[in-house]
């Protein structure tokens, strides 16, 4: 009897859709997104359609963001320098230093994302402009 019990929760296990690694869809997607700079490429493998957007100047939806992100990444004066992807279940942040040209300070940017059943499906951000001078020796990455 615990022969058959045991070949009938193998059998039931082999069968069980395998969980998403967010881990490994966080770090394609910033691969893609950030370095490839593939914005509609980026977007479309792993953000769902109706992605909600707590940045108030964004408006929600894959495409909407798409369609305000693709110049900004498009301009190869700007640069985007991913520091430390953090993942922790179904939420991640992507820790990135943002420069609008190549003599700015820049600024450290915070994105943070929401997964659900291997897709991003929510975003905040923040920005911290870089200062010229910091009250501590810390860096800020």
């Amino acid at each position: 009897m615990r022969r058959t019990l045991a070949f009938v929760a193998l059998a039931l296990l082999g069968n069980a859709p395998a969980k998403p690694d967010n881990r490994a869809i966080v770090e394609d997607f910033a691969r893609l997104f950030y370095g490839e700079r593939d914005v509609k490429g980026a977007f479309e493998k792993y953000v769902v359609p109706d992605y909600i957007q707590h940045n108030p100047g964004v408006p929600d939806g894959r495409d909407a963001a798409v369609a305000l992100l693709q110049p900004m990444f498009a301009d190869r004066t700007r640069s985007f320098e991913v520091r430390k992807i953090l993942v922790d279940g179904d939420l991640a942040a992507i820790h990135i230093l943002a420069r609008p040209s190549p003599e700015a300070r820049g600024a450290a940017v915070a994105d943070f994302y929401r997964l659900k059943d291997g897709k991003i499906v929510e975003h905040w951000d923040i920005i911290q402009p870089i200062p010229e001078k910091s009250a501590n020796p810390h860096p800020m990455f």
